[in-house]
């Protein structure tokens, strides 16, 4: 029948729409957490707002916890499982102690570059095989982050190294993740949220800066911030297929810009945006070949 035809192709365009809306929410929502994150090192220290902004989200998270309690019952490869919990919490770590020192849209566009890395790392260590179009984006990509880094005895600093080993350790993070898909997500998001809350919890022992309320309602809506916008994500993916809403994770480029330069004064070097130009269109030629060749691509979500 003609009409229910319509009706159908009325239903996937809606649900599409949806998808990339949320898609389009969730990295709003990502960047104002950042922002929030970088606002916070201001004053205080990495550790803590590990600890808070991890506090805030288990216990946004932990109604579900419970409800799903079996599915932490029976892990595969639990040491695996360990080891991406770990290069989470580095990675978050390495994200947030290098918005201490550099604009928020530097590291991003260090980040950005993780699909380019797991590509990369995948033809080294898991012998997959990428050919020579792949292997040209993955070397313009690297030409990008190295535009961006703006190479020099004079300019590269500790921060800049510390965002680009961050990002390495959010591309191994992804490349384990491909390998973990039978995980239900509850237990990838509290399992990370739960690296966050023990290292920051360690880290704060050392250097604790009592928070004022304010203070303390800025924490809780970043971890709870977070949380929504990894829903927001995942149910984004689950209305539209991941060629339509992926590409839209990109965006969080334009979001660390205008909350660098709306709440911190950061006015992005040509270099920068540059770089991030390029490795967008590497990383999107990488995204749009594996996908035509019908292998998992690594996201770009930033950290949780």
């Amino acid at each position: 029948m003609p009409f229910f035809k319509n009706l159908s192709a009325y239903d996937d365009r809606s649900a599409r729409l949806a998808g990339i809306a949320l898609m389009v929410l969730s990295i709003f929502m990502f960047s104002f957490g950042d922002a929030m994150g970088k606002f916070l090192v201001g004053t205080y220290s990495v550790g803590q707002l590990l600890f808070l902004r991890a506090c805030a989200a288990l216990l946004l998270l932990s109604p579900l916890v419970w409800k799903q309690r079996h599915q932490f019952l029976h892990l595969e490869r639990p040491g695996l499982q360990l080891f991406r919990v770990v290069l989470s919490t580095l990675e978050v770590a390495a994200f947030f102690l290098a918005t201490v020192y550099l604009p928020l849209a530097d590291v991003i566009t260090y980040y950005l570059a993780g699909p380019i890395f797991v590509t990369a790392m995948s033809a080294i260590f898991l012998r997959e095989k990428v050919g020579w179009r792949r292997w040209t984006a993955i070397l313009i990509g690297f030409c990008g982050v190295l535009i961006a880094l703006r190479p020099s005895a004079q300019t590269v600093s500790l921060p800049a190294l510390i965002a680009l080993g961050g990002s390495l350790s959010f591309a191994t993070l992804m490349l384990i993740t491909r390998s973990l898909r039978k995980t239900p997500d509850i237990v990838m998001a509290s399992s990370q949220f739960v690296g966050t809350f023990s290292l920051g919890a360690v880290l704060s022992a050392f250097h604790w800066v009592p928070p004022t309320p304010g203070s303390l309602v800025i924490f809780a809506l970043a971890g709870c911030v977070s949380v929504t916008a990894l829903f927001c994500v995942n149910r984004s993916l689950k209305l539209a297929p991941a060629s339509v809403v992926v590409p839209y994770q990109y965006s969080m480029i334009v979001w660390a810009v205008i909350f660098g330069f709306v709440v911190f004064g950061d006015v992005p070097e040509v270099a920068t945006i540059v770089g991030a130009a390029i490795i967008i269109g590497a990383g999107f030629y990488i995204y749009l070949r594996e996908r035509d060749l019908g292998r998992p691509s690594g996201e770009v979500n930033p950290p949780a």
